[in-house]
């Protein structure tokens, strides 16, 4: 059961006094995502206590190994976080772990969703599932957006649909705009 009036924006809506000309992501992180995050950020917090106790006992360089151990990751935390597919006034942008890829609308060709084999959960195996594909304007073919089977979707079929609906919609709007608009 949706607790709505926790949220600050409706999941569906989007406000009129919204800004489209920044980065937004497309849907909100999924709840195996966010259990990861705070399954590290918890054990980050153990090892920033673990730098204090160091500290205390006199170690310092012991201290500073844990601690640049405990920043890296919390930083590594945050990026998971960031990881999925984000659309501004000006195109697509699908943020991975260790790189971000930009397209504008004017090169974004056909977006499909499909039934294809696709990671589970980003690991390397592989089962069938349906992907959110999108083919460049000439014709090439870009990496899959999402998956019903990554760590934003898994076991919540609806949200991918709206999802990739709201991907879809935004390419719809934007795609014929020029991007100085």
């Amino acid at each position: 059961m949706p607790l709505s009036f926790l949220t600050a924006e409706p999941e569906d809506v989007a406000l009129p006094h919204d800004d489209h000309d920044r980065w937004r992501r497309a849907y909100r992180p999924g709840p195996w995502r966010v259990a990861i995050a705070a399954v590290l950020l918890l054990i980050a917090s153990f090892m920033l206590l673990a730098t204090m106790i160091i500290t205390f006992s006199g170690a310092g360089s012991g201290a500073v190994v844990c601690l640049a151990a405990a920043l890296a990751v919390v930083a590594g935390t945050v990026r998971m976080l960031r990881v999925g597919v984000w659309v501004s006034r000006a195109g697509l942008r699908q943020v991975a772990f260790l790189r971000t890829r930009s397209v504008p609308w004017s090169q974004v060709g056909e977006l499909r969703t499909v039934q294809q084999p696709v990671r589970w959960m980003g690991l390397p195996r592989t089962v069938q599932g349906q992907a959110l594909t999108v083919g460049a304007a000439g014709g090439d073919r870009l990496p899959v957006l999402v998956t019903d089977h990554g760590a934003d979707f898994l076991s919540r079929t609806e949200a991918f649909e709206r999802a990739a609906d709201t991907i879809e919609a935004w390419a719809e709007e934007y795609r014929s705009v020029p991007a100085g608009r």
